[in-house]
């Protein structure tokens, strides 16, 4: 092969191999699609301004120079997740509602975008503002005004994702901010109070800085994402159940869920998208529009499997669920996933058979290689019993309580940075 064909292959070889790799999008690019029925907004954020040097010219054996094509370089902002839930459940408002979200953000940056998602029927958002919280549902900055496609609202239909522009708000790492938004119709929400200091008042209220008034409002609602651009960099999803979700009681705070304990002690951003019921199905089904449509996470922490238990599924085929779990993901984020914890009792089927398939499927957790392996079951159970939790990490038998929750993440946070380079 002569010089020249053998350059021009070169190059369509390094063309072909930038076109396959995938990774954190810059600011440019809009999130992913989900697939029919998302509705996301579009994202005109500018070209990253860091330079590129130019490659040398390649001389030639004939008397030509010819200008190498230039190395891509890394993009200098990225939209990533500091805020996340699955909302699995639906919520309906029959008139005009303003809602107050307070959530933690998980991510330092100087603009944000958020995604809303619809119930299990339409709904229309007539205005939102982001802020950052106040105390008693007041604002503590101005409220800056969210567009979609360059418009104050949208109408959507039955399960579906709207993301809006870009907006400048800077936030730091935790700061706690302030969701606004006036709807109606069927939202996504989740299906456990977690979030206190949120609000929600008949009527058109996004705009107002001082405290909202109306009532209080625990469930996250109809905000699936919150998305910072910054530099890029490490960011976790936690996939589970009521367990990763953050239950312990009928009023709870996601801030005490294990994730956010992580996310704390880390100080990258590891979002919630737990569902409290879910199981492998669910899980599998629903990987798409609640995970798989969010753009820039790099790792992913799987603990689930609790629910199907006892169920109608044999071992064999929740290793098969898992299984079909992973190839949804890793084409995504690096794996991890967690043994399942102790189980006192069950609310369906036999005990012995809940008990003998935890352990046969955490045997199997243990010896798989796809993912990298979390044993929380090691740090949550009894020396004498593995069916039992240690002392003061259980508020049911089953749900872990505040104490379990810190073990857990102390736990997470001692492996990641052992095998995960943080």
């Amino acid at each position: 092969m002569g010089l020249r064909k053998a350059l021009r292959w070169s190059w369509v070889g390094a063309l072909g191999l930038l076109a396959g790799c995938g990774g954190i999008e810059d600011s440019d690019g809009a999130p992913p699609s989900s697939g029919s029925g998302r509705s996301d907004a579009e994202v005109t954020a500018p070209a990253p301004t860091q330079s590129v040097e130019a490659a040398p010219a390649l001389t030639l054996h004939d008397g030509r120079k010819v200008q190498a094509t230039p190395p891509v370089a890394p993009a200098a902002v990225a939209f990533q997740p500091g805020f996340h839930q699955a909302l699995r459940g639906s919520g309906y408002a029959g008139s005009l509602t303003t809602y107050r979200l307070r959530v933690p953000v998980g991510r330092a940056g100087a603009r944000v975008r958020v995604t809303f998602r619809s119930g299990d029927g339409s709904m229309t958002l007539q205005r939102a503002t982001v802020a950052k919280a106040g105390p008693g549902g007041a604002l503590s900055s101005a409220p800056v005004a969210l567009t979609f496609n360059g418009k104050p609202g949208f109408t959507t239909g039955t399960r579906t994702l709207v993301t809006s522009d870009p907006v400048p708000f800077p936030v730091g790492f935790r700061d706690e901010v302030a969701i606004s938004f006036e709807a109606q119709g069927s939202m996504g929400q989740s299906t456990i109070d977690a979030f206190p200091g949120s609000y929600a008042r008949s009527g058109a209220y996004a705009t107002t800085q001082g405290a909202l008034g109306g009532q209080e409002w625990e469930k996250a609602i109809a905000v699936a994402t919150l998305d910072v651009e910054g530099a890029p960099g490490r960011a976790f999803v936690t996939i589970g159940d009521s367990i990763t979700e953050g239950y312990m009681d009928t009023k709870n705070d996601t801030r005490n869920a294990w994730p956010a304990l992580v996310e704390a002690q880390l100080g990258v951003p590891v979002v919630n998208s737990g569902a409290s019921g879910q199981g492998f199905f669910d899980a599998n089904a629903q990987l798409p529009q609640e995970v798989l449509a969010m753009q820039g996470f790099t790792d992913c922490i799987v603990l689930l499997g609790t629910n199907d238990l006892a169920s109608d599924l044999t071992v064999a085929k929740l290793e098969q669920r898992m299984t079909e779990l992973f190839d949804q993901l890793q084409p995504r984020c690096r794996l991890w996933v967690s043994t399942l914890l102790p189980k006192e009792k069950t609310n369906y089927g036999s005990y012995e058979e809940v008990k003998a398939q935890r352990h046969e499927f955490n045997a199997w957790i243990r010896g798989q290689t796809r993912a990298e392996v979390i044993d929380l079951e090691a740090v949550t159970r009894q020396p004498g019993n593995v069916d039992l939790f240690l002392d003061g990490l259980e508020v049911d038998g089953i749900h872990p309580s505040a104490q379990g929750h810190r073990v857990m993440a102390n736990e997470v946070v001692r492996v990641l940075k052992e095998k995960g380079g943080l």
